[in-house]
């Protein structure tokens, strides 16, 4: 009879949704205090504990790490030797992609002085650009960025997909990046969903947005340090565009920064994958890795190692 698979988890909550079956033996290990002992076939992390969090791993013999997020920039000089590391892609482009949407709408019909005016009851209807007929630039099409289209069509925006590299796929053309440039000044809307690598830091700089027609908006649901916050910042107090940002750089972002106070500008905390909708695809993946590894079958989603 061959050893269980021995699977650490960290918190309450995923042990009891995983409830112990033949032949898996789960462990609870928030990664602080001593770590279990022998062999770990599966360790999940804490979610955003990023990857100074994987310290806590060195020395261990793990099999695959499956991450709570679908980032894992810094992941590859904390990775221990002989693991595996998956992403959690299929976890959050439904809630990322909602709140992207919703953060389109918030901004381009005015939410945030509506919020103003009722806190002192002043009543203004003018009239606010509609999300509908806009055009809608995609810079990434990964996961996030499918989900995000597939929510913007109706609608009835008009969406340019840009990815890495140019391509077709049933949808039609996908744009290099490379096109980026003359994209840009045709677009009232970009969305920025890339991975945080060393070709997309500080992507979103000055000369990106000097590109953007006057009264655009930006929203970035990637990483922090894609953009430069300080060419951000210049954008919006001078009233020129217009930005949704659900990250930051730095992160968190401190209480006194200008950022939070500039005219146009929508922040919500690195919340783009914490809703509900994400603990039941965390561990519908996680039982899917569990019976992928009992097959001795390769795990989805490895990104690492």
């Amino acid at each position: 009879m061959s050893a269980p698979l021995r699977v650490s988890l960290p918190n309450a909550k995923l042990l009891a949704a995983l409830e112990p079956s033949p032949g898996v033996e789960l462990l609870l290990w928030d990664f602080t205090g001593t770590p279990p002992t022998g062999r770990l076939d599966l360790v999940v992390p804490p979610y955003m504990g990023g990857a100074a969090a994987l310290s806590a791993l060195k020395g261990l013999d793990v099999g695959l790490i499956q991450s709570q997020s679908i980032g894992y920039d810094g992941v590859a000089d904390v990775l221990p030797a002989g693991s595996l590391f998956a992403n959690a892609a299929t976890v959050h482009e439904t809630s990322t992609a909602e709140l992207a949407v919703g953060m389109m709408i918030a901004s381009q019909r005015g939410f945030l002085d509506f919020a103003r005016n009722q806190s002192s009851g002043t009543w203004d209807g003018s009239m606010r650009p509609s999300l509908a007929d806009r055009r809608v630039l995609l810079v990434g099409y990964g996961g996030v960025g499918k989900a995000i289209e597939s929510r913007l069509t109706p609608f009835e925006t008009e969406v340019t997909r840009m990815a890495s590299r140019a391509r077709e796929d049933q949808g039609g053309p996908i744009l290099g990046v490379e096109s980026l440039n003359e994209q840009l000044p045709l677009h009232d809307i970009v969305v920025v969903s890339v991975p945080l690598n060393t070709h997309t830091a500080q992507l979103v700089n000055a000369d990106f947005l000097r590109r953007m027609p006057d009264g655009a908006l930006l929203v970035n649901v990637a990483r922090g340090p894609v953009a430069d916050t300080d060419a951000m910042l210049a954008e919006a107090k001078a009233g020129r565009l217009r930005f949704a940002v659900d990250v930051t750089d730095p992160e968190p972002l401190p209480a006194e920064h200008p950022l939070w106070t500039a005219p146009g500008v929508l922040i919500t905390p690195h919340v783009g994958g914490a809703s509900t909708a994400m603990f039941p695809r965390m561990v519908k993946l996680i039982r899917q890795q569990l019976d992928l590894i009992a097959e001795g079958a390769p795990p989805v989603n490895v990104v690492l190692g």
